[in-house]
């Protein structure tokens, strides 16, 4: 066994790990440290690892230009369709708190899914930075 199939092992090993965190983070961020951008720089990490350790051809083809600039656009449009939607139910840009029945649980839902779009984003943005690093854009 060589050093490349040692690092491909822990590398298989780590990524998923890797995406449960970034999903606790993102998840868990609207009660204690995390949130978005911690969690879509974690997020990307894994996937960088990959390119890193499987070859970039080989992570060209787990996120094609396609799913990055998918994942650029729906996070920002997600967040700006949160905000639109508190102006369409009667209150201010991003007022989370006209998305549901109740004040406290739309401020939690507007804050889960803005907080999820800036995940998307800044994942697909350090995927796509690594990319243009790497020479590779396609």
């Amino acid at each position: 066994m060589g050093f490349k199939s040692i690092l491909r092992i822990t590398a298989k090993l780590l990524m998923p790990l890797i995406i449960l965190f970034a999903l606790y983070v993102q998840f868990h961020g609207d009660f204690g440290p995390g949130g978005g951008f911690q969690a879509g720089v974690i997020f990307g990490s894994a996937f960088i690892l990959y390119a890193l350790i499987f070859d970039i051809e080989n992570a060209h083809r787990v996120v094609p230009p396609w799913a990055r600039r998918l994942g650029l656009s729906a996070g920002v449009l997600l967040y700006a369709g949160v905000g639109l939607a508190g102006i369409f139910m009667g209150g201010n840009y991003l007022n989370y708190s006209v998305l549901a029945h109740d004040p406290i649980r739309g401020q939690h839902l507007g804050i889960t899914l803005i907080e999820f779009g800036v995940g998307a984003t800044v994942a697909a943005a350090m995927i796509s930075i690594f990319f243009l690093f790497a020479g590779r854009t396609r």
